[in-house]
Formats: C-alpha cells, structure tokens, sequence
C-alpha cells in the first residue's frame, strides 16, 4: 500500500491491556465487497486517503491487517447498564477493533467495525449491518461533526451481498459492513466488566493504558482520570443540547471515556426545543428524551466512579462526580454561543442568555435549525417577534465572532430531520441513487465551514 510515512504512524498499544480486555476474531467472508463510501477527509488525518480503492478494500473491507498496527482483529469485551439494568453478557457483538494509528494531532485513533461478523460476544445475532444503518451513520456522523459535537468519523461503508431479516424494518434488506475512526473504543463498560470480575491489577492498568494513550498524561491516578471523563462528558452532553441531537442509546457501554460520541443506532434530532423529544421507539420511559440526555450521562459517569471503587476510596470519587453539573452548565452555554456565532461575555450574562434562548424556543416550537440559522452572528431578523424581545435584548452587548460572509448564508438552513434521512435511504433502496446521499455529505460540510 502507498504510505506517507508521516502522516501514515501505526500503533498496536491495546495489546499492552493483555487479553482481559479483547478476544482475537477473524471477520466474516463476505459474499462481495462494492465500496460506497470513503471518507478521504478522515481518512488523511492518519495516512489512508492515497489508498486505491482496490486496496481500501481490501484493508478496509475485507480486513487485510494494516502494516505496522495490530496482526488481527480484537473484539472487545465490556457489561454495561442498558435502560438502567445491568448486562454482563455483551461486548463486541457485529464489530471489532482491527487497526490504531495517530492522527495528525497525535491522537491514537482506533479503527473499529460494525457489521464485521460474529464474534465470541454475539449471543444470538447475525453479526451484521443493515445498509441503512451504514447510511444513518454517516449522516449522523458528518452532522455531528459540522456542528460541532465530538465524534467519531465514519470513515468506510462497503456493501457487501446479504440479505438480511430484521423485525423492525422491511426485510429483507441489504447489508454493509461500515468502519468508524474513534478516539478510542474503551468505553465505561469496560471498567464495570473489570469491577465486575474484581481485577484489581487489570483495572489500574487499564486506568493507566487511558490516562497514558487516550489522554496524554503521565499518571495512573484513578481520580484524575474521572476528573478528565466528568469534564469530557459534561462537554459532550453540552454539545449534543445545541445540536439538538437526540443519540436515543445512553447506556454505559455507548460511553466513550474520552468522551467522543460513537455508535448510532436510532438517533434523531430534534426538529424543536421539546425536552420530551425521544429518538427510539423502545425507549418508552423517554429515559434519554432530548432534555434527559444530561442527567443519563452523569448516571453512565456515575457507573465510572463506582467501578473506580475497587482501587480508589470512595470519598474524593463522589467529590469528582459531583463537579459534572459545575462543568455541563458553562460547556452549555460556550456550545449554544458557538452555534449561535457570538463571542462570549462573562459566564453570568452567558447563562442568561441561554436561558433566555432556551425559553423562547420552548415555548415558541420554532425550529431549531432554522433559528440558529437566522440568528448567526447575534443578529435576531425583524420577523421574529414579542416571543423572541427578550432574546434579542439578551443579544444587544454580543459581538459575532465571524461575519455571515460565507455563501452557506446566502442559502437554507441545512437541517437533519427524519423525513430526509428516510428520503435519502428510499433512493438508495428504490433505486439505487446514490446521489442524494453525496449531495447531503456536501452541504453538511458547507456548513460546516460556515459554523468554524
């Protein structure tokens, strides 16, 4: 394969957690392999866009081991709370971790799977990925990221020949096997599997693999690094309000201890300020509703600190976990500021404003996107009236930290409600277009560029 050899830098520091952490898989062998989708934007960030396509492939699709990284794919094994009920039997069901390679940032950067194949953590699924779910993902993916939340890339999808049944949805469809570029795949289940099985030595190495290689920091101090995961996940919930993105799955294993959002299954976002607003249909309690999404993050942080408890005194762990409010409500308020395209005065003046926001779409059921839109820059239209007077003093002493010069401006909001998305899907399935999907991809990054 071509390789830069400065931006192309392989890693293999998982194997150092020895096998507590992972089982070696092999993927499935698929019956064909047509690529759909590469993401060379990503994929430069650590060596990969000179690839061929016949090579992506092969690495990317068929599996073939990257040079320099890890020989064989590793599932991984993790419990976590679903719904609130703790599961010890679940881990990497349809994917596995194959490849960690530093971006241009010096990140370590896993390469994950979904749709891959079974694995030791199956149980009774097939091991596979619905084409559509490939192609929510990368909707949900490239949006999240325009907007700014922190997530992971969806850096391949490559469909690959089976038909598959699924209960919730017209079958049989057709299948893909997708790869994500995550910064990291350890997940607070992760350390709720090593409570579990009360592995004091595993645990503080793999308190000291987070620390070391997904933060940079020399330690292996278990109350710093809750301290960096209740200041990351603060950050993320923060995020995920502006969006107005709804992930609809906050269970401990969809927690990333980095804080970086992955993993989308029935993710919506919200067309208005409505807290009530849920993303999956099973989630009949509303238990991570749009206004929840908050609160059950800080729970998922809470499983952190507990399982912590088996190396750490519990003491200055409930003094850690008690700073998540003191970090969300700041990281909120820098979020809606950054989306609204303002700079931002001292932390009292931001928190009223966001109040004022908050208030005005609540009660207005104006649509999120489109008041973002109008209002970039701190500039509230005329038409927007008496429900919005208050929003627009709290405005007055805010100055735009860059001009509405951009031609994404000069156009529509570009939203990501759910009548598109099954839009773009139907022409897929209907007719294979895959136009309007590349279209999407486009104006979702001219955004993008607009909102930095």
């Amino acid at each position: 394969m071509p390789i830069n050899p400065q931006a192309y830098r392989p890693a293999k520091t998982l194997l150092t957690l020895g096998d507590t952490v992972f089982d070696p898989v092999a993927a499935a062998d698929f019956p064909e392999t047509r690529l759909r989708f590469r993401n060379d934007r990503a994929a430069a960030e650590v060596g990969l866009d000179a690839l061929t396509d016949d090579e992506w492939i092969a690495h990317l699709g068929r599996f073939e081991p990257l040079p320099g990284t890890l020989p064989q794919p590793l599932a991984l094994r993790y419990h976590g709370h679903q719904f609130r009920t703790y599961n010890p039997e679940i881990g990497d069901g349809r994917g596995f971790t194959f490849a960690q390679l530093r971006d241009d940032d010096d990140r370590l950067m896993d390469l994950g799977t979904k749709g891959s194949g079974q694995t030791p953590w199956s149980r009774f699924g097939d091991g596979r990925l619905t084409l559509k779910g490939g192609v929510r993902e990368i909707l949900a993916t490239e949006m999240l990221e325009a907007l700014g939340v922190p997530t992971s890339r969806t850096l391949s999808l490559i469909e690959t020949g089976e038909a598959l049944d699924r209960g919730d949805e017209p079958s049989p469809t057709r299948s893909a096997v997708m790869v994500r570029l995550n910064h990291g795949h350890i997940r607070i289940g992760t350390f709720q599997r090593i409570a579990y099985e009360r592995d004091e030595a595993a645990m503080r190495r793999l308190v000291g693999y987070t620390l070391r290689n997904l933060y940079g920091e020399d330690s292996d101090d278990p109350i710093r690094l809750l301290d960096l995961v209740v200041a990351r996940t603060a950050t993320l919930a923060a995020r995920y309000m502006a969006a107005g993105f709804v992930h609809g799955v906050l269970n401990s294993d969809n927690i990333n201890v980095t804080g970086e959002s992955f993993d989308y299954g029935p993710w919506r976002f919200a067309p208005t300020w409505d807290p009530a607003f849920t993303a999956a249909y099973f989630d009949h309690r509303g238990l991570y509703a749009f206004g929840r999404q908050p609160e059950a993050i800080h729970w998922d942080v809470m499983q952190l600190a507990a399982s912590l408890r088996l190396i750490a005194e519990s003491g200055p762990l409930v003094e850690t976990l008690e700073r998540f409010g003191e970090r969300y409500q700041p990281a909120v308020a820098t979020a809606i500021l950054w989306r609204l395209g303002v700079i931002p005065q001292d932390p009292d003046t931001d928190r009223a404003l966001v109040q004022t926001i908050e208030q005005a779409l609540r009660t207005t059921a104006t649509p999120i996107d489109r008041f973002f839109f109008d209002a970039f820059g701190g500039a509230l239209p005329d038409h927007y009236g008496d429900a919005f007077a208050a929003v627009r003093t709290a405005l007055g002493p805010y100055a735009a930290r860059r001009a509405r010069d951009h031609d994404y401006w000069r156009g529509e909001p570009c939203a990501m409600l759910i009548d598109e998305v099954e839009s773009i899907w139907s022409a897929i399935a209907d007719r294979d277009d895959w136009a309007p999907l590349h279209a999407k991809i486009a104006a979702i990054r001219k955004m993008g560029d607009a909102l930095r």
